[in-house]
């Protein structure tokens, strides 16, 4: 086939694009330029699409023999990924940016263009498995390498995406015998270290680069009845699930620490509780979509394992299509309650080991019911 292979200036997408050209296929390499001021050094394992990005990637495909090019994604990226990423939280949502950018650009715009010009498929270093079922359909699996996975930030592949998709590393038990191998083709980047946390904010200090962005604004924190219980500095600082940095001057009647339950941007007010009260019960989410073939119906009940975060275990769980307050939801309920789940997370749905849906969760019920009659802050609770 000819394959268009991602070269991300890492180790991972180096030995995929070599192993590609392994397995006989026509490879062209690609690097894209996500930052219109990209630096010229990494911090590190901060940051990603520096110059020194592009000329690993170059490196690379030098070494492997294949052609290599940059290709301009930067707006594309600024609006998909990083506008959406500072929307997403000024709505009080928790935002997964790679999610968005493997939907988005790498296989999206970026699939897109390669099949304009002829390409069969796209190659990624993602840690993830194609597998063909017996009536022809490929669908989406978990890598080999359990510890390694990737296949949640690929659960928002389309079928017709998959169908075009290509993962060399997928049956690689580990990523010690990845550096290895680049070692051995002589690759530069057999020990480069892998790039985490969110690209485009290479020092990490998330909440200082949505002040910039976003704005900060005084606000009440809440608690779950109501009662004014503290003030913060800016709403857009809290995520579900948090505790350090609250601003409390009224204590729990019970003394325990209270967390984040909920960001309400609309009145610029912060609600917190119990940590009890982080435990879910169901999530929903009315933006979903199948990696592959769609259960044969999908407003029946069927047994699976959610996962909410990319490094999190799978939960076992139920799930179906259902029609809420004249919304279309994909609703999961998991067997046990899941932790400290925030409205903008992906819940990516599993049977097996096969990756079947996702859904953007925009709804929560906790497992702790809310107080029926309101607490008075600072008021003694019997």
């Amino acid at each position: 086939m000819k394959v268009l292979a991602a070269m991300s200036g890492g180790v991972d997408s180096a030995v995929a694009a070599a192993r590609a050209v392994d397995a006989g296929h026509d490879v062209v390499g690609v690097h894209l330029a996500l930052s219109r001021m990209p630096g010229t050094l990494r911090t590190g394992s901060r940051g990603c699409c520096t110059i020194e990005d592009s000329m690993d990637a170059q490196r690379a495909a030098n070494m492997i023999g294949i052609p290599y090019y940059v290709w301009d994604f930067s707006e594309r990226f600024k609006l998909d990924v990083v506008d959406d990423f500072v929307a997403e939280y000024s709505a009080g949502r928790t935002p997964n940016p790679c999610m968005r950018c493997n939907e988005r650009i790498k296989f999206a715009a970026l699939l897109e263009k390669a099949m304009a010009l002829g390409f069969d498929a796209v190659a990624t270093g993602h840690y993830a498995s194609i597998v063909t079922d017996a009536d022809g359909n490929k669908e989406l699996h978990r890598a080999a390498a359990w510890a390694k996975d990737q296949s949640y930030v690929l659960g928002v592949l389309t079928k017709e995406q998959i169908d075009h998709s290509m993962f060399p590393l997928g049956a690689t038990p580990s990523k010690a015998e990845v550096r290895a191998e680049a070692a051995a083709r002589g690759f530069t980047v057999a020990q480069k270290p892998d790039s985490h946390d969110i690209c485009f904010i290479p020092d990490g200090d998330t909440r200082g680069w949505l002040a910039e962005r976003v704005g900060a604004e005084p606000g009440e924190i809440l608690d779950r009845a109501g009662a004014v219980v503290g003030s913060h500095e800016g709403a857009h600082a809290f995520t579900v699930g948090q505790r350090r940095g609250l601003s409390i001057g009224t204590p729990a009647a019970d003394g325990k620490p209270r967390f984040v339950l909920e960001v309400r941007p609309k009145d610029n007010t912060v609600v917190v509780g119990p940590k009890e009260a982080l435990d879910i019960a169901e999530i929903a989410g009315s933006v979903f979509s199948w990696a592959g073939l769609a259960p044969e119906d999908p407003t029946v009940e069927f047994a699976c394992e959610v996962q909410i975060r990319a490094h999190a275990d799978p939960v076992a769980a139920r799930a179906r299509v259902s029609v809420v307050g004249g919304r279309t939801e994909l609703v999961i309920t998991p067997e046990t309650p899941l932790n400290g789940v925030a409205p903008g997370q992906t819940a990516v749905v599993y049977v097996g080991t096969r990756v079947l849906g996702q859904c953007t969760i925009d709804r929560t019920v906790s497992s702790v019911p809310v107080p029926a009659v309101p607490i008075t802050a600072g008021a003694a609770v019997s």
